[in-house]
């Protein structure tokens, strides 16, 4: 059936759906990426003094990330809405609506007057469009995974997957890009004005980013699925239906997906978030210090990411997922040791080292991986849902729970301790999870 998806990209008119899919799904991601790393940045850098003035620099670093993790409450309910929206109706509309919202949500955070000028309704705005930009988001990185894992050739779903990865390290580089340039801003220009640029502007991307979803077909999975659920012939219907599995058998799929999740998410947002604070508000070194790691690492992740989807395809899925977390554990402790220096190029160099392995690597793989977890009925709910789940458990609560240890302990042991427990989740996941490489993804029935 893997055949289906070749024989689309041999016709002219699927090979120019294709194209737009990947250009559209690329830019979606990384309007995404862009807005929580922007609001990641802005969170360790100026939303503190911004919305939290009042407040000690600890504690306010704690409560603009607290902000930070609302976005990753969103995400899981966004994901089952729009998760179903998207195995009933089709990937594209989802993907339409996705991309508005998150657009409108993004650019109205770059208009919410400060604290001093309306008090404590200006956190609450805050909350509030967070809240509705993960609602958006929760489906967006899943949906753009699974429109292309449906589309690509079996042999190269992990490279052509990747793609989403790549998308989300384009976002990162151009919020670390824009924010590396506003950096060079005098202070009291950057705090009244110049942290808002970015995020009134991102709608640019969004609007592409929209105009060319129009032009996107249905993928050939979601083509052939709704043709089998269009049959009305009784007895097909109820073949394509009929589930006498135990709750455990029809979930464990899932469960497999929140614990790989874990295993990046946790890591990602504990390098990409909470170090670039811990740099500027606790070493205080130079917001640039911490905003040029970033920058090197996203600029290093056009090699990364596509190198690690090759590699998946190549070597598999699970082992390649393994080697990562592994990777990862190893990294936690002398990163934090190394931090401490507080020499600029050791810890510009622990920053791109952490973000390479955690939000680029292994981001690379798990865009077919996940793909591949699901049969075709619900994968998209699946899919999405998982993800969400296993991003709330760990990256939209990591830098709130790092800041909270750091003010308990007054040091980085215990968010280095967070950082391997994270990691070994994933680790100790891919032990139970299914090698998927090249897996029919017309298949109803789930990997495991």
């Amino acid at each position: 059936m893997n055949q289906i998806q070749d024989d689309i990209l041999k016709t002219s008119e699927g090979k120019k759906s294709f194209k737009n899919a990947i250009i559209s799904c690329w830019l979606g991601t990384a309007m995404e990426y862009a807005d929580f790393a922007l609001y990641g940045l802005a969170a360790a850098t100026v939303f503190s003094e911004i919305f939290y003035p009042e407040q000690t620099p600890i504690i306010a670093l704690m409560l603009s990330f607290a902000t930070f993790g609302v976005g990753f409450v969103a995400r899981p309910i966004g994901a089952l809405f729009f998760g179903k929206m998207g195995d009933k109706y089709g990937r594209k509309k989802v993907m339409m609506i996705t991309i508005f919202l998150m657009g409108i949500a993004t650019t109205l955070i770059g208009f919410i007057p400060s604290y001093a000028s309306i008090g404590i309704f200006a956190p609450l705005l805050l909350v509030v469009l967070r809240f509705l930009q993960g609602f958006g988001a929760g489906a967006e990185l899943s949906g753009g995974a699974i429109m292309l894992g449906e589309y690509a050739p079996s042999k190269n779903r992990g490279l052509v997957s990747s793609i989403i990865a790549l998308g989300s390290n384009s976002g990162t580089l151009i919020a670390s890009g824009i924010w590396f340039l506003l950096s060079f801003m005098n202070k009291e220009d950057f705090l009244e004005w110049g942290w808002r640029l970015p995020f009134i502007f991102s709608f640019l991307i969004a609007l592409f980013a929209l105009y060319l979803r129009r032009f996107v077909g249905e993928t050939p999975v979601f083509a052939k699925q709704l043709e089998l659920m269009q049959n009305t012939r009784e007895e097909n219907l109820k073949s394509y239906t009929e589930d006498n599995k135990s709750f455990w058998q029809r979930t464990k799929a899932f469960w497999i997906m929140v614990g790989l999740r874990i295993g990046e998410n946790g890591p990602s947002y504990l390098a990409q978030g909470f170090i670039v604070g811990y740099v500027t508000k606790v070493l205080l070194l130079d917001k640039q210090v911490a905003t040029t790691g970033v920058l090197i690492a996203s600029i290093l992740g056009f090699l990364v990411i596509p190198l690690a989807g090759f590699l998946s395809d190549k070597f598999g899925r699970r082992i390649m997922y393994r080697i990562f977390c592994l990777l990862l554990m190893i990294y936690a402790i002398p990163a934090f040791m190394l931090l401490d220096s507080k020499d600029e190029i050791i810890v510009i160099s622990v920053i791109v080292v952490g973000m390479c392995l955690a939000s680029l690597g292994i981001f690379g793989v798990q865009a077919a991986y996940g793909v591949e977890m699901f049969g075709c009925k619900n994968r998209y709910t699946k899919m999405a849902l998982a993800k969400e789940i296993g991003g709330i458990l760990s990256g939209g609560t990591a830098p709130m729970l790092a800041s909270f240890f750091l003010s308990l302990t007054g040091n980085w042991h215990l968010i280095a301790a967070y950082f391997i427990l994270t990691a070994g989740i994933g680790f100790v996941t891919t032990f139970f999870a299914p090698e998927t490489r090249g897996r029919d993804l017309n298949l109803v029935e789930d990997a495991i």
